[in-house]
């Protein structure tokens, strides 16, 4: 009986543990949207027709961007953005509003190796591509930013305006 209960807990803590590790910063609950409504949106519905808006990630003397880097969608508007790292270096495209990005990006600082394939948030391998299906569901100013750390701060970040 006793065996049994370690047993048990031993297997209990193993798993917590797996589980931690494959998340690191990502407490259970937070972190990126998954699946549920944002102040700056939801996942699109792939049965829906969106609006194609094509996004390059890139490094140029000494910067890092995101081509284009600002955007103006309409209050419902489902977007997909097609994404491509034309780069030299890992990069991502994290949709959210600039507190949100900001306080996620002080996590990336103590867990580089997050990596996002969220509902508003990918990372991209150099040469590779990508896709968020988005919708708009409420006006305002958002953000999107490379959370990777120095990347937001080497011009990695845009705005979205949804009126």
């Amino acid at each position: 009986m006793k065996v049994g209960i370690l047993l048990t807990a031993s297997i209990t803590v193993a798993l917590l543990t797996a589980v931690a590790v494959a998340a690191p910063g990502h407490a259970p609950g937070a972190g990126h949207a998954h699946g549920e409504e944002t102040p700056y949106g939801k996942p699109g519905d792939p049965k829906k027709p969106a609006r194609v808006v094509q996004v390059i990630f890139r490094e140029s003397d000494g910067k890092m961007l995101f081509l284009p880097d600002n955007f103006k969608f309409r209050k419902g508007e489902q977007v997909r953005f097609q994404l491509r790292n034309n780069g030299v270096v890992d990069h991502e495209f994290v949709i959210g509003t600039v507190e949100e990005n900001l306080k996620h990006m002080k996590e990336m600082e103590k867990n580089p190796d997050m990596e996002h394939d969220d509902p508003n948030a990918k990372r991209l391998k150099p040469k590779a591509t990508g896709e968020i299906l988005w919708q708009f569901t409420r006006a305002g100013t958002f953000d999107v930013s490379c959370l990777i750390p120095g990347h937001r701060q080497a011009g990695m970040t845009g705005t979205i305006v949804v009126e």
